[in-house]
């Protein structure tokens, strides 16, 4: 816990000015080799909690007295962090608690890394790395890093600030199905066309699907495939009245449930029956083919910049891959540069 201090000649003088104030004194290769317990004793492993949890309360009181409580408070902020997710101090005796908390702290180093998933049993901790690239030039001109936990399309803000600052317009944004809840998505005017894949609509036994009912935006109305009417909202649930349901003709093929049938409407459902309605027609599936080159372009600066972090926090982090991705559009200006005849000199 006094490691918080950030490094280790910081951390062995306040271990020997806190021995010298009468606090107990744990210095050595580890934690573990310190306290020197039985760690398969569940007593043992409490007493060891308490105590390094009673030290870190009197290291900050000891540099409240010097330098003051505020001062203190900074000194100790990561390790009160990680206490307050890791353990519980609301019995008599603090002890571990399960699970993960939300927005886990996982570095003392780097505030900013967090876990994250790239899918129920990939996991991974540190940043995630966004790229936008010209469909027409091959250029990246912004990129964005987030926290691994962070959603995807936390980050378009940050990318839609970027081009503004460059003076660039987006007329077609070409993207997965993570980003589609994004400020930019939602926020965008009639300019901007967006092409992605939409999730699949299906429903289970082969019963009527969402997409076999008719959305009506104007008035809000949706209707069933017998030709019942109900008004919705975005973001909602229709529910059918069971009377109606029960008499149905079509009721074998829409639902088994005694309440009537029930569907949800998505926040972006008018965005989504477009993306389906056009993912139908050839055309459109040649659209969503190009976003291929956006996750070229992503393998590459991964293949500069590589898999692990180089700096500590999301800022310098984000310094390197702006840098990785002029190196990126180098590369491609030297590429174009080739084919049309020209030589780039030093």
């Amino acid at each position: 816990m006094i490691a918080v201090l950030q490094g280790r000649g910081q951390a062995a003088g306040i271990a020997g000015i806190a021995a010298e104030a009468g606090v107990p004194q744990l210095a050595g290769s580890s934690l573990k080799a310190a306290l020197d317990l039985d760690w398969d004793d569940p007593a043992a492993r409490e007493a060891a909690l308490a105590e390094v949890l009673g030290l870190m309360d009197q290291v900050e009181a000891f540099i409240a007295g010097l330098a003051g409580a505020e001062a203190a408070a900074a000194a100790v902020a990561a390790a009160r962090q990680v206490r307050d997710q890791d353990v519980d101090c609301s019995g008599p005796a603090p002890a571990l608690r399960r699970g993960v908390a939300r927005d886990r702290r996982i570095s003392v180093e780097d505030g900013d890394m967090r876990h994250g998933r790239k899918s129920r049993s990939v996991l991974f901790d540190g940043f995630k790395r966004h790229v936008l690239r010209d469909l027409d030039t091959g250029l990246v001109p912004a990129v964005g890093i987030t926290p691994a936990n962070a959603p995807e399309a936390s980050v378009t803000s940050d990318i839609a600030a970027d081009l503004e600052a460059a003076g660039r317009h987006l007329a077609e944004l070409h993207i997965d199905r993570a980003y589609l809840s994004s400020a930019l998505v939602r926020g965008r005017g009639p300019d901007l066309a967006i092409y992605c894949k939409a999730w699949r609509v299906r429903n289970t036994g082969g019963r009527f699907a969402k997409d076999q009912f008719t959305l009506d935006f104007t008035a809000g109305q949706l209707t069933c495939p017998a030709g019942v009417s109900m008004p919705f909202e975005p973001g909602r649930t229709v529910r059918f009245p069971k009377s109606t349901c029960a008499a149905c003709p079509l009721r074998a093929r829409c639902t088994t449930s005694s309440h009537g049938r029930s569907v949800a409407i998505h926040p972006d459902e008018a965005l989504l029956a477009e993306l389906r309605e056009r993912q139908h027609t050839p055309e459109g599936r040649t659209e969503l083919r190009e976003r291929v080159a956006v996750e070229h372009a992503l393998a590459h600066v991964g293949h500069w910049q590589g898999r692990r972090a180089r700096y500590l926090g999301a800022r310098k982090n984000l310094l390197d891959l702006r840098r990785i991705a002029v190196v990126h559009n180098l590369h491609i200006i030297a590429r174009q540069s080739a084919t049309d005849g020209y030589q780039l000199a030093a």
